[in-house]
């Protein structure tokens, strides 16, 4: 029962005046002085003496016979406050700790105790506790997980006794006795009282309370006349801990602790954190190789599959023929589509499909020398990209010379890219898509190297730095392999895969001659950006340029009109040239 500081002040002086009176007993070795702690500091009933029988007499307040004298101190037992725990200590002869915590939760709460069982030890090692015999009464229960004993307490008193396991070591001409009376509570605990005693009496104490690693003695760590150490900590905030070591001469009971190495080869060591942390890799890697497999596969087989027939020659009123693109594609459009990245070879055939549609012409204003000439202004006909061409070409003059051109091909890249994506054939820019995610990559790989070495070199788990490293890497390599195209951009490039047969097969003799000119010109953008323009044009060397009742290629102005196969695949040669510069 808990009893006033008075009470064993008053056996000891009994205790002398027996001894007075008894002169023929042997002397008793004389008890360390320590200071005597005030007559408010409630006691503990002595550890491993029976609870009572309804286990908590204790815990109830007694109620005053009659009205309080302000004069007269309180008599009879403190009450135990909600929230507290009182907390019993006793090293067996074995080196096992048997321990005995009395909580008392308030009504409509809870109370969770996680109390680590490997704490850090210095020297690169862990010193790791193990927890047996445990006994609930009350409204609780206990479980130990991974690296902690953990206590699930409900409203109302509950006693949870254990035993412990790695308490007690051999140091330096002594033993140490070591264990976190409180620990990892969720709540504050507004009033700790813990006793601790052993078969020989203590030779120093250490207690310490508040964050680990903190070196804050307790509010009071004193011994009794009776050998038994008595601590009081009021006011312990949530996830703070009472570490109590005492040291008791060499030999006293059996050393039991067990030591970790936690060095570079231990901190990289499988623990509950570090395989929570491969486990959850290994899901996201398979989950993204995956998805990668997926997405490539449907893109591989958009690229290698079998080609479906693509309708390109339609047949108008009068039995007039005409070229369309499918999904209205425009020549720009194939080249990013298909490479997924806007390049000289895009620019040139929308410059090309742009002298087509009557927007400029071309010239050739010597042997090797050509010029763009403005025909019509651009118009909502045109994209937003094919106007940045268009301007980047001609600006606001007449004409412009190709050894005089000047294109700022940036502003056409980020044009067009916009305009891929306003189309839905990608779900991203092509170019970001990538760099991005790998960038991110990278950036976490490095992160994970330096979580490695710091992890390493303090609290071990090193493996979860490794998992970042491997994350990171597997990020960087995924986002390079990834397509960005959509599935409607898929679909897409099998339609292209269709032109490009259209290109490759079709004859000249197959189209009304009327006609040809006009499908010769239109496809020839088409044929420019997937390089098919030595085929395709060497099909129309018998075309009659007249044909349609106009003399020469439209949309080329050349004095030798026969020669318009080689003549214009110079053309090219110079307009690639001029956009590279």
């Amino acid at each position: 029962m808990l009893a006033k500081w008075g009470i064993p002040a008053a056996a000891l002086a009994a205790c002398a005046l027996v001894g007075l009176a008894h002169p023929a007993v042997a002397e008793q070795p004389t008890v360390p002085v320590v200071p005597s702690p005030p007559s408010t500091v409630p006691t503990l009933k002595w550890p491993g003496q029976p609870l009572p029988s309804n286990d908590f007499d204790d815990l109830n307040p007694t109620k005053p016979s009659g009205p309080a004298d302000e004069d007269t101190p309180p008599t009879g037992p403190r009450p135990l406050l909600p929230e507290s725990v009182n907390i019993a200590l006793k090293v067996e002869r074995d080196g096992s700790l048997s321990v005995t915590e009395q909580v008392f939760v308030q009504a409509r709460k809870t109370m969770t105790r996680r109390a680590p069982l490997r704490i850090q030890a210095g020297d690169d090692r862990d010193r790791v506790f193990t927890i047996r015999d445990v006994r609930v009464t009350g409204n609780g229960r206990t479980e130990v997980t991974g690296d902690q004993f953990v206590m699930a307490l409900g409203e109302g008193a509950t006693t949870v006794s254990y035993k412990v396991d790695g308490a007690v070591t051999d140091v330096a001409g002594h033993q140490e006795v070591r264990w976190q009376v409180a620990s990892g509570w969720d709540t504050k605990v507004r009033l700790l009282r813990a006793s601790f005693i052993a078969p020989a009496r203590p030779e120093a104490v250490v207690c310490l309370a508040g964050a680990f690693g903190t070196d804050s003695p307790c509010g009071s760590a004193l011994a009794d006349s009776s050998q038994v150490l008595r601590v009081v900590q009021e006011g312990l905030p949530a996830g703070q801990r009472v570490d109590l070591t005492v040291n008791l001469p060499a030999g006293t009971v059996g050393a039991n602790a067990r030591f970790d190495d936690v060095g570079t080869a231990g901190a990289f060591a499988l623990t509950a954190a570090s395989g929570v942390g491969l486990g959850a890799l290994v899901l996201l890697l398979i989950g993204g190789f995956l998805l990668l497999w997926l997405a490539r596969g449907r893109d591989a087989r958009a690229l290698a599959g079998d080609v479906a027939p693509v309708e390109l020659l339609m047949t108008g009123d009068g039995g007039r023929v005409a070229f369309a693109s499918p999904d209205g594609v425009l020549p720009g459009q194939v080249g990013t589509v298909v490479d997924e990245r806007v390049d000289v070879a895009d620019v040139t055939a929308t410059v090309v499909d742009l002298a087509v549609r009557n927007y400029l012409s071309v010239r050739e204003t010597g042997p090797n020398t050509w010029a763009l000439m403005r025909r019509n202004p651009p118009d909502a006909s045109l994209t937003d990209y094919e106007r940045a061409v268009y301007r980047q070409v001609l600006g606001d003059a007449p004409e412009v010379s190709l050894a005089a051109l000047r294109v700022d091909i940036g502003a056409v890249r980020e044009a067009m890219y916009t305009d891929v994506v306003k189309r839905e054939w990608f779900a991203r820019r092509p170019d970001h898509d990538r760099s991005l995610w790998s960038l991110v990559g990278v950036l976490l790989a490095v992160v994970g190297i330096a979580a490695t070495v710091v992890l390493a070199l303090t609290a071990g788990h090193a493996l979860l730095g490794l998992v970042l490293v491997v994350g990171g890497l597997g990020l960087a390599f995924g986002a390079r392999m990834m397509p960005a195209r959509t599935r409607r951009g898929s679909v897409l490039v099998q339609q292209i895969r269709g032109l490009l047969n259209y290109l490759r097969t079709t004859e000249a003799g197959t189209i009304p001659a009327a006609d040809r000119e006009m499908v010769l010109s239109r496809s020839l953008p088409y044929a420019v950006v997937l390089g098919e323009v030595e085929g395709w044009v060497r099909r129309f060397a018998d075309l009659d340029a007249a044909a349609d009742g106009t003399p020469g290629i439209y949309w080329y102005e050349t004095d030798t009109p026969a020669e318009f196969p080689a003549r214009f695949a110079a053309f090219l040669l110079a307009l690639d040239a001029a956009l590279g510069r």
